[in-house]
């Protein structure tokens, strides 16, 4: 190698540093971990609830949600629901797409068919005549698993005060657990519950906001990740990472505590290390079921191959600030959907208001 090649690759490589540095800072600028980091964007972004009445009459009144995402420097993307909120009433018909900007402390939503003034508190909805024909209003939703006590015989894996049951693990400054580590111990079949939360990163997309993933035996990706208010695809959170996505995309806005209750039952294997059955999973989302007794069809992603050795289970590091609380396990699996414990309590909205046409 030449003396001069030798120079320029120092210079490149000292170059290609000093880029990935801006970026690392860049990245972090645009991270908030909590709302009083987040800035006006924040306060608009989020679930609304309430009534639109498609028809002048007041007998077309139903029940509609909103949810607001935000996508940085005042720019925003919105889907509505007839019926409700995902797992609050909306069974799964037609989405309906907005786009938006802020106006002052104003979000102005757009679509062919109505727009949208949001700010932060409330929604109205407006039709092209300029009739008012909608009012929701913000809510706060909580998993109504969230803060689940241990059941008798449960390890506690994390409860803020250690982190004796997992390996490389290290904890912030208010007791929660930083993503990028592993159970100690290796588990077979198990009852699964921990509490989680997502950074405000406005200005990612896709696989870059807030992502990390719950690896079962380190192979199998339940994905964690800010699809808030999108389609809920196979790489999207709540998915069996690149294979099943969830049967309702149940993704709280970010900086909101969630919840994922898992049921996992390991693949079988006879003597010879051939596969007889394959490994099943049940998952709520902030108590909503969103894989029902599935099997999966192998490893996902990068997990490792199957086999008849259980393996630790894995808080995925993918280099966003994602942290966790309250994860306790039990040993053993039902092999499908379980008791009331585990199943989404009846979640009620504000009620739609009886008004005149």
């Amino acid at each position: 190698m030449t003396r001069r090649f030798r120079s320029l690759r120092f210079v490149m490589t000292s170059a290609t540093c000093v880029l990935l540095g801006t970026l690392s800072a860049a990245h972090a600028q645009n991270v908030a971990l909590t709302p009083d980091e987040a800035g006006p964007d924040y306060v608009l972004q989020g679930e609304y609830h309430g009534w639109q009445r498609p028809l002048v009459s007041a007998r077309s009144t139903q029940r509609v949600g909103l949810q607001v995402i935000a996508r940085g420097d005042g720019k925003f993307l919105a889907t509505k629901y007839y019926g409700g909120l995902p797992g609050m009433g909306w069974a799964g018909g037609p989405k309906y797409e907005y786009t938006g900007e802020t106006r002052g402390d104003l979000l102005l939503l757009h679509a062919d068919d109505y727009s949208i003034e949001v700010d932060g508190k409330s929604a109205k909805i407006f039709a092209n005549d300029g009739r008012l024909a909608g009012e929701l209003t913000k809510v706060q939703r909580a998993s109504p698993t969230l803060g689940a006590p241990p059941p008798a015989g449960a390890e506690v894996l994390f409860d803020g005060t250690n982190t004796d049951k997992f390996t490389g693990a290290e904890i912030t400054e208010d007791a929660l657990l930083k993503i990028g580590t592993e159970t100690a111990e290796a588990y077979d079949d198990f009852r699964l519950h921990l509490e989680f939360r997502l950074p405000f990163e406005p200005h990612n997309r896709g696989q870059g906001r807030a992502n990390s993933g719950l690896y079962l035996q380190s192979r199998y990706e339940v994905q964690i990740l800010d699809s808030f208010g999108l389609e809920g695809v196979e790489n999207e959170g709540g998915a069996v990472y690149t294979r099943i996505r969830p049967n309702v995309n149940m993704v709280y806005p970010p900086l909101s505590w969630q919840t994922y209750d898992v049921d996992f039952q390991a693949a079988r294997f006879d003597d010879a290390g051939n596969r007889v059955a394959p490994a099943r999973l049940t998952v709520w989302h902030n108590g909503v079921l969103i894989h029902s007794d599935i099997a999966l069809p192998g490893k996902t992603g990068h997990g490792q191959p199957e086999g008849p050795a259980p393996l630790p289970t894995k808080l995925q590091d993918h280099s966003n600030p994602v942290v966790f609380r309250n994860i306790w396990l039990l040993r053993g699996s039902s092999g499908g959907p379980r008791g009331a414990e585990w199943v989404n309590l009846p979640l009620s909205g504000p009620p739609v208001p009886d008004v005149a046409a």
